[in-house]
């Protein structure tokens, strides 16, 4: 079967998301998982894929019912099965068999958390994080490093995510994939894979030069020395014939409610968009826009409500506003503040 690369190429309408940065703090989880929820429930008739590759599993506790409602548990009994229903449990078994696909069913690894959470649309199935690949992150580093006559032993093994998913073909019309703030392993196994990059980024000047960092990484932009440019990830995935993921949304996210437009935090902001402007020009072929304005969106600091959301393992858009417990503490979700967010994530999701 061809790689859904080449699908691609050929109309195949499929298309792959990550949403990362190489910082963490950004509230890249909990971007990802309103996405998610919120592009589901738009578009009722599609079938998506949420795949959680990242050792904290923060993003499929959510799916399975928030702190809560007993996600973490349901979380542990789907790493309990037989079958190791993780992308944990699919690593585990490749490494047996690091640069050839197993036999395997796909099924196995694939959770559907309407089972297990209402709020969830029933249109939306997870592969679950699993703080395994912490373990498992020396052990395929070295798998992919070994020397073996006639085997690009490197591509092999970054290819395992893409393995599992060309198996999917034609059972998903998008997936979206929520990476670990890092640049392991398996997150390039997972950048890797997909056709479009989603980064969250803060209003300070940290995020910034993480943004700047995660360029280096990925595209291979001002690296310091042609040594690092000779095993760098975009050098080895262009050797191989590949595409890498281009940038389709820098989401500004937890802006305050109060910033404006003189203020430090909207200057460091301009600044990000000047980067990012100054790139689509020199490296046009990385994004997915040439105008920036169609690039960037705008989330508020999700504060109270996204507490509570987040909590419940809720979307924003069927969240009851009002007093609400939050293990034991009540708390208050203002509605014109949580129809704010609806409102942000909403334009989010229609650039997906």
């Amino acid at each position: 079967m061809p790689h859904r690369g080449a699908a691609l190429l050929e109309g195949f309408p499929l298309t792959t998301y990550a949403f990362w940065n190489n910082k963490g703090g950004t509230g890249k989880t909990s971007l990802c998982f309103q996405s998610i929820c919120f592009y589901a429930n738009e578009h009722p008739d599609k079938r998506v894929l949420a795949v959680d590759v990242c050792p904290q599993a923060n993003l499929s506790e959510l799916f399975l019912g928030g702190l809560s409602n007993n996600g973490s548990d349901k979380l542990l009994a789907r790493q309990g099965e037989t079958v190791r229903a993780t992308i944990g449990g699919y690593f585990q078994m490749r490494l047996p068999s690091p640069y050839s696909p197993p036999v395997i069913t796909p099924q196995d690894f694939i959770t559907h958390p309407a089972l297990y959470n209402a709020e969830i649309p029933d249109n939306v199935d997870l592969i679950c994080g699993d703080p395994l690949l912490e373990l498992q992150s020396n052990a395929i580093s070295t798998l992919a490093n070994n020397q073996i006559p006639g085997t690009d032993v490197w591509v092999a093994v970054i290819d395992w995510l893409r393995d599992l998913l060309d198996r999917l073909e034609g059972d998903y019309d998008a997936i979206f994939i929520d990476c670990n703030p890092s640049f392991s392993i398996y997150t390039q196994i997972a950048l890797s894979a997909v056709d479009r990059l989603v980064l969250p980024v803060m209003a300070d000047d940290s995020s910034r030069r993480a943004i700047q960092n995660a360029f280096s990484l990925v595209y291979g932009l001002k690296l310091p020395s042609d040594i690092y440019a000779t095993y760098a990830f975009a050098t080895r995935l262009r050797a191989a014939g590949r595409k890498l993921p281009q940038v389709h949304l820098i989401a500004k996210n937890r802006i305050t409610q109060y910033m404006g437009s003189a203020s430090a935090y909207a200057a460091v902001l301009r600044s990000i968009d000047e980067d990012v402007k100054k790139l689509a020009i020199s490296n046009p072929e990385i994004f997915t826009f040439s105008d920036v304005a169609n690039g960037v969106v705008d989330v508020r600091d999700f504060q109270t409500t996204g507490v509570v959301a987040f909590s419940h393992g809720c979307p924003l858009y069927s969240l009851k506003s009002g007093k609400r417990n939050v293990l034991g503490h009540r708390v208050t979700v203002h509605e014109d503040y949580r129809l704010n967010m609806v409102a942000a994530m909403e334009k989010l999701a229609s650039k997906l």
